[in-house]
């Protein structure tokens, strides 16, 4: 399977020919923007959240992405390994059971999808406590049960997400480890499926570019769904959408490089210096210029894992007049200076190559 970005800006075409009639997408200044209702009820979402979540994610970086359609017949398990970062189920016929070890089992109906977290191994199955075969073992078990009549067979997607970078494990650990989202009349996550399931029955032109823009479609609307609720909602997107807040928001991730005071935010979210600082204060849980330091580190920290640009060009980025200047402030975050720092990463990086634990997991049709 072919490797691909969470979003990019090459998307739009095919995600205008394949997402739902309650779906669409837009280019602006060369980014993706997935709009999207979550219900049928509602035809509109807060852009104030989505613009901080659309950051986030461009931030994110998937640096790998695995899915592939699986028909098993009873008795049946798998077993996936808890270095998949973000592991990604989705059931098109039958029954499935999800579980990590010493939890209490989850169970899928047709649609359902449901995101496991990075840590101990899970399991899938077609009932619980079922034996569950590594992921070699499983191929060859099942390699031939999409032969099998439909109704005597499961048939579900597996697959996995490498998220790099600060920012895309910031939105991992806003997940509890196993999120299921149920299948409801009208949820786009059910038509994103459907269209998923759909494509990997059989060979097409363009299927790999159309695969690509689904899943990034299926990851961005699970993670619009878990926040959404609220329990799971990490608070720059709460605060993101508070009308008193978001402004100001934008405006820092908009504009990480601006010198900005405290008092030109205020005025950006239309609030008093005082009444803006306590607001942001009681949202966040560290002031305005907290929150700015943090978020520019963060943008530092990718661009140095990135290796692709100079000290000179970041300290530019993150708002600093020279690179000795992001130097000191970055070891005062950090203890390290950036050259350093990023060797580290570097080699840590190298260290957790390879270790998604999805690749040929599963039998693609």
């Amino acid at each position: 399977m072919a490797l691909m970005p969470v979003i990019s800006d090459q998307s739009v075409e095919a995600l205008h020919m394949s997402t739902p009639s309650n779906c669409r997408a837009s280019v602006t200044h060369g980014e993706l923007r997935v709009l999207m209702s979550l219900t049928p009820e509602s035809n509109t979402y807060d852009t104030r959240a989505m613009d901080v979540l659309h950051e986030h994610l461009m931030r994110a970086r998937a640096s790998g992405g695995v899915f592939a359609r699986s028909v098993a017949q009873p008795p049946w398990g798998l077993r996936l390994p808890g270095s998949i970062q973000l592991a990604v189920h989705a059931l098109v016929r039958g029954r499935m059971w999800l579980w990590l070890d010493g939890s209490e089992p989850v169970e899928l109906a047709a649609g359902d999808v449901a995101l496991v977290r990075g840590g101990p191994d899970h399991f899938v199955a077609h009932e619980p406590g079922a034996m569950c075969l590594v992921p070699e073992q499983f191929r060859v078990q099942h390699a031939d049960d999409a032969l099998a009549p439909p109704q005597e067979v499961h048939t579900f997607l597996c697959g996995a997400y490498v998220l790099a970078g600060d920012v895309g494990r910031g939105l991992l650990e806003a997940l509890p480890p196993v999120l299921h989202l149920p299948a409801t009349d009208g949820n786009p996550l059910h038509d994103a499926v459907a269209l998923i399931s759909s494509e990997l029955t059989g060979a097409a032109p363009g299927q790999q570019t159309v695969l690509d823009r689904l899943l990034d479609v299926l990851l961005v609307l699970s993670l619009r769904a878990c926040f959404h609720s609220g329990e799971h909602a990490p608070r720059w997107y709460r605060a993101a959408s508070d009308a008193r807040l978001a402004p100001a928001l934008n405006a820092i991730h908009a504009h990480a490089e601006r010198a900005w005071t405290v008092t030109e935010l205020a005025a950006a979210a239309g609030l008093s210096r005082a009444t803006f600082a306590r607001h942001f204060q009681n949202a966040l849980g560290q002031t305005p210029m907290q929150y700015l330091t943090d978020w520019r580190m963060t943008l530092a920290r990718d661009h140095l894992t990135d290796g692709e640009l100079t000290l000179t060009q970041i300290a530019t980025r993150t708002g600093y007049a020279s690179p000795y200047a992001f130097a000191a402030a970055f070891r005062r975050q950090h203890g390290l200076p950036p050259g350093q720092w990023r060797r580290h990463a570097v080699q840590r990086s190298r260290s957790h190559a390879n270790t998604d634990g999805i690749h040929g997991s599963t039998h693609h049709d």
